[in-house]
């Protein structure tokens, strides 16, 4: 039977099997990543990046005890409160991660003994634990896992407040991060802060890559010469969308053109000079397939 003609839960166990061993080496790998980064420069250095681990870093000050063994407990209590709120099935898919994340924690614990790196340098380090974690993050969640933790915690805020997922992350590693000021000061929060953003922008980069393209959505009254322009001097294809405009109700033309980032400004400065009213709108295309 072919994969269009299968109803969505064979679709979903297909997605699911298909490249398994691949992305469960991706997962192991980005796991590792993420411990390194914790156990090199965020935890020796009391830098909080949220999330279970950094509820550690800041546990591990006031009780002393081991970081990885703090996480697993955090990492427990919490699947449990996942099976209750959440279900079998969601508690499933953080399973793996809740127990790998803490194990590889306590693995590489005195990895600062091997690779030995200058503390002084706190934004440095900063900078380079962030990118690390986040690009161990990206490939965990590109391979379709999760490290669980706070993740858990995420689910249940925006299934019971009737909020995002990203409301959800704000809030919770939100009250982490600031929670760094009391015990380390400020200026450790604001080191924290900076390693938040780069991680997700770093695992964002990772799921998606990096754009080099870029898709245009041109309305104009000019359609034959805008169209004309990129088939014949940028080389490029066109694709025309019928749409009607939400206030006047005008039937309208939509011309859609991806292109090569290097090519940006040459349609932008041509759409310019051929209709100076056009409205067009410029989005990344992360990943381009087909066409001609």
């Amino acid at each position: 039977m072919r994969l269009l003609r299968k109803d969505n839960l064979e679709i979903i166990k297909y997605v699911q099997k298909k490249s398994y061993l691949k992305r469960f080496i991706s997962f192991i790998i980005g796991v590792f990543l993420i411990a390194t980064s914790y156990n090199l420069f965020l935890a020796p250095n009391n830098l909080v990046p949220g999330g279970v681990g950094g509820v550690a870093i800041l546990l591990n000050r006031a009780i002393g005890i081991d970081n990885s063994i703090i996480i697993l407990v955090l990492n427990t209590l919490l699947l449990i409160l996942s099976l209750i709120l959440l279900g079998k099935e969601k508690t499933r898919a953080t399973l793996l991660g809740s127990i790998l994340f803490p194990i590889f924690v306590q693995i590489t614990k005195n990895i600062g003994y091997i690779i030995q790196i200058n503390t002084q340098e706190l934004l440095l380090l900063t900078i380079f634990g962030g990118v690390l974690y986040g690009f161990g993050a990206g490939l965990v969640f590109k391979a379709g896992f999760t490290t669980g933790g706070t993740d858990i915690v995420n689910q249940i805020l925006s299934k019971y407040l009737k909020i995002s997922m990203g409301k959800s992350m704000l809030i919770s590693d939100g009250l982490i991060v600031c929670s760094s000021i009391f015990v380390f000061g400020i200026n450790h929060f604001m080191y924290s802060i900076i390693i938040l953003y780069i991680i997700s922008m770093m695992s964002d980069r990772v799921v998606l890559g990096i754009s080099d393209s870029k898709a245009f959505y041109i309305i104009t009254d000019k359609d034959d010469e805008v169209k004309s322009y990129i088939l014949k001097y940028l080389n490029h294809g066109v694709t025309i969308f019928k749409a009607k405009g939400g206030f006047k109700k005008e039937n309208r033309n939509v011309l859609m053109c991806v292109l090569p980032t290097k090519d940006y400004f040459k349609l932008k400065a041509g759409l310019n000079e051929i209709d100076k009213e056009a409205f067009f709108v410029v989005t990344d295309a992360y990943e381009v397939f087909g066409g001609e």
